[in-house]
């Protein structure tokens, strides 16, 4: 069993420290692509944190009762290697179930989050969530734990880049920086300024 000390590290760690953007550098299409208003940003932040979260509650439940069953191995039956493809589909119907969601209940935020919403399938962080709660053999609640950390950090890291580029907006950037470039440049000042938590831990 997990103790409260080994999951508030494991918040930490994954939210500030070892941050799923600005250290892994995952999820750099959807953190570029929707960073343009805190609103959108607060929004998509929002569906990951949901996506990340239950999936690495639903992969989990997967990987420990079906694809590494200890009873079908000791049959011989290897399932893990499925375990991609199988991610693949849950973190897919999740994504599904957020998009119809946000149609009925939120349209106006669903229409300004556009083709990113349902990117969220495509997002790497979130299969990778999924397939490092299985490298690091978390178990249920420290699965949990770690996704919902890791969402919270792109959740950050997201709000951040927004807020910034609508300051960026109405100041006087060198022609040559307009655009894309100056926000890669954000971002990797952002990269290095988190670079700074990485002793905590």
């Amino acid at each position: 069993m997990s103790t409260l000390a080994e999951l508030v590290l494991i918040a930490v760690g994954s939210a500030i420290v070892n941050n799923v953007v600005l250290s892994q550098f995952l999820g750099i299409c959807p953190f570029l692509g929707v960073s343009k208003k805190t609103e959108t940003a607060a929004g998509m932040g929002g569906a990951v944190i949901f996506v990340i979260t239950i999936s690495s509650f639903i992969t989990g439940l997967i990987y420990k009762f079906i694809l590494a069953n200890p009873f079908l191995v000791k049959k011989g039956i290897d399932l893990t290697y499925l375990k991609t493809i199988v991610f693949i589909l849950v973190i897919a119907a999740l994504v599904q179930f957020v998009e119809m969601f946000l149609k009925k209940s939120m349209p106006s935020l669903y229409q300004s989050l556009g083709v990113y919403l349902p990117l969220i399938t495509t997002n790497c962080a979130v299969l990778g969530v999924a397939l490092n709660c299985v490298t690091y053999d978390y178990n249920l609640l420290e699965g949990v734990v770690y996704g919902f950390s890791t969402a919270f950090g792109f959740f950050i890291a997201i709000v951040l880049m927004a807020g910034i580029r609508e300051k960026i907006e109405y100041n006087d950037i060198p022609k040559t920086f307009r655009g894309t470039a100056i926000v890669l440049i954000t971002a990797c000042l952002m990269s290095i300024a988190f670079m700074g938590f990485s002793g905590m831990i």
